[in-house]
């Protein structure tokens, strides 16, 4: 009876505390991957970023967690799109365009289509972004609360294709729409892409208004790549004014915010303006 005895305190002093929630704790990982994912994202750590969107990816899938599973497929391909890793951007959503027995939100499916759409734009797959687009209109539906984002798309897709008046329109809509909903980011994008159709139609003064406002709330809500483009253009609208110094100033202060963001594409594009402005 000792023996025994002695053997059942032993036992209860190995005893392990009660395990937390298996569930619990994948959700909680993968909300920590999260985080050091957007972590790497603001210090300019891309591959990082790709690894620890692509964990909780992982982790989200072993779940079932269709809102997570979308979230991070949409991460994980804005960081390979700014790796000019445009393959496996797409292939990251289709975590979720392959995955029919899920349901997915009709504002995640918007979300993922409108990413097709921006890969499509950035290689200059005109056809292919406008059907992405559409696309994300029929999911989005008749009270969108993403439309001020599809406007957007579809002025960028119309500015590409030298339709100035019409990207106009839709920058005009999105500006509507998102004075609406409170979308600061999708505010600055219709201004930006106001003051950029703007300057396609030759018209330098009506686009610094734009321009500059959209910088002011792009360093409002702390968006350094979009910060850049607002200067790149200032600096193309002083140009057509045959402010040269002017335009100069602007380039150099997009390449020191490109740099500081760690962005290599925008801080090449940046230099390249200053370089040819200084007629290098």
């Amino acid at each position: 009876m000792r023996v025994l005895a002695l053997l059942l305190l032993a036992l209860a002093g190995c005893a392990s505390p009660p395990a937390k929630n298996s569930t619990a704790a994948r959700q909680e990982a993968a909300i920590e991957a999260n985080r050091k994912g957007e972590a790497y994202v603001r210090h300019g750590e891309l591959e990082s970023a790709a690894r620890s969107y692509r964990e909780a990816l992982r982790l989200s899938q072993s779940l079932e967690d269709a809102d997570g599973i979308a979230a991070n497929a949409i991460n994980l391909s804005i960081v390979r799109q700014r790796q000019g890793r445009f393959n496996e951007a797409r292939e990251s959503l289709n975590a979720v365009l392959d995955q029919p027995n899920l349901r997915f939100s009709s504002v995640r499916l918007t979300e993922v289509s409108l990413r097709h759409a921006l890969l499509d734009l950035d290689q200059n797959r005109f056809a292919a972004a406008a059907d992405w687009v559409g696309r994300a209109a029929q999911h989005c539906g008749e009270r969108c609360p993403m439309s001020s984002t599809i406007d957007n798309v579809r002025a960028q897709l119309a500015l590409q294709a030298g339709r100035v008046e019409e990207a106009a329109a839709a920058a005009r809509s999105a500006q509507r729409a998102s004075e609406a909903t409170g979308e600061r980011s999708e505010m600055a994008n219709a201004l930006r892409l106001l003051g950029i159709a703007a300057l396609r139609a030759g018209d330098f003064s009506a686009a610094r208004p734009h321009l500059e406002q959209a910088l002011a709330i792009d360093r409002e809500i702390g968006a350094p790549r979009k910060i850049a483009l607002d200067l790149l253009s200032l600096g193309r609208a002083a140009a057509l004014a045959g402010e040269g110094e002017a335009a100069r100033a602007f380039y150099a202060r997009a390449l020191a915010v490109s740099q500081a963001d760690r962005d290599d594409a925008g801080a090449a594009e940046a230099r390249a303006m200053l370089d040819a402005s200084t007629g290098k």
